[in-house]
């Protein structure tokens, strides 16, 4: 225990060498590390993936159009598949678009007559480049073997739809939030393990006791010594019920403080602003996360605007068209996907403001002010 708080061997010489890391450590990158450091293990980045996933989720993406294939695409919007319902799947999706950048989704059962949509592990898909450098295919593998999808140049038909976000680096997969968010995580996690490290330790000295020699013992302690003062250590001053606990020292001894005070360390304002920085990534306001000393909107109906119109809405819109693309060539040509912003309780004000000023237009008559809010013209 003694050596471990003054950190020597008492049986080597009088000299105590320390030694710093050259660069900080940082935490692994990937799917697996997004996941596990930052979904599983940081509150801010796992509350901005939830918040994003479930308001997406949640917006109207209506079907327009008629005939079979309209009528199928609304049926498999509502009930992707047997087993999960629409919220639940678009949730996924945007969650793993987050986390890996990449989302893929598979489509099956449409010559039965019966199509599903399944939402695939990024971690697990490889997408197989064609002789130009474009996506030809993918793999996916998993515990019972490996799958193949494969284009179909002809018809237009892809198994997959893959989603991803901006890589100015890479041609076949996006960029996750958490990649540019990753060092800010890896500090607020760090913070949040010294804390909890403090707390179970806070009695355990960071510093040095120092023999003063006085009586030709040239700065050693004797065998005894040693062994009382260790005992001591541990049964007075080791783990958190002794925190605060005074340490009186005698015979010579003295204490030598070796480690920095939160304050030094700007302890807490380096985790604010990791978190800050985390909720910038994912195109959060910290305010929505309830981060204390943010005052960049001035207040949370405003901040919560803000959240809709520059992170969940072109989300949204990107979307509903890459479904719409996607779709097409399975179940027809006569089908529109498009986002109901009108049915999004955040952007009532907006719509308010939006209907009063087309309805107070004096040089617009009643079917031309229907025809620019997307309501339908009365019948003649």
């Amino acid at each position: 225990m003694l050596k471990r708080l003054l950190g020597l061997d008492r049986k080597a010489a009088g000299a105590l060498a320390l030694s710093f890391g050259p660069e900080p450590a940082w935490s692994a990158r990937g799917y697996a590390a997004f996941s596990r450091e930052g979904y599983a293990r940081n509150p801010v980045a796992h509350r901005c993936v939830r918040l994003i996933s479930e308001a997406a989720a949640a917006c109207a993406v209506e079907v327009t159009g008629e005939g079979a294939a309209a009528d199928a695409a609304r049926a498999l919007m509502d009930r992707p598949n047997p087993d999960a319902s629409r919220a639940g799947f678009l949730e996924t999706v945007f969650g793993q678009l987050h986390v890996a950048g990449d989302a893929y989704v598979e489509i099956s059962g449409v010559e039965q007559g019966a199509p599903s949509l399944f939402a695939l592990r990024p971690d697990r898909m490889r997408v197989l480049p064609g002789p130009k450098g474009w996506p030809e295919g993918w793999e996916y593998r998993t515990a019972h073997g490996r799958r193949s999808f494969v284009r179909d140049r002809a018809s237009g038909r892809s198994p997959i739809l893959h989603l991803q976000l901006f890589n100015p680096a890479d041609d076949l997969y996006g960029l996750s939030p958490f990649e540019a968010a990753a060092r800010a995580v890896d500090v607020h996690n760090a913070g949040a393990a010294w804390a909890k490290a403090l707390l179970d330790n806070a009695a355990r000295p960071s510093g040095a006791l120092v023999v003063t020699s006085r009586d030709g013992s040239n700065g050693r302690l004797t065998e005894s010594q040693y062994e009382r003062l260790r005992d001591e250590l541990e049964a007075m001053h080791a783990g958190p019920g002794n925190a605060g606990r005074p340490l009186l020292l005698e015979g010579g001894l003295d204490w030598k403080p070796m480690g920095h005070s939160p304050a030094e360390m700007d302890f807490i304002d380096a985790r604010r602003e990791a978190a800050r920085e985390i909720a910038l990534a994912f195109g959060v306001p910290p305010m929505l996360l309830g981060l204390p000393g943010d005052n960049t909107y001035s207040n949370y109906k405003e901040a919560n605007l803000a959240f809709y119109r520059q992170t969940i809405l072109p989300l949204a819109r990107k979307t509903a068209a890459a479904f719409e693309t996607w779709l097409q060539p399975w179940l027809g040509e006569g089908l529109s996907l498009a986002l109901n912003e009108d049915a999004i309780p955040a952007l009532g004000d907006d719509r308010n403001a939006r209907w009063a000023r087309i309805g107070s237009a004096d040089f617009l008559n009643d079917d031309e002010k229907r025809r620019l809010l997307g309501v339908e013209a009365r019948a003649r």
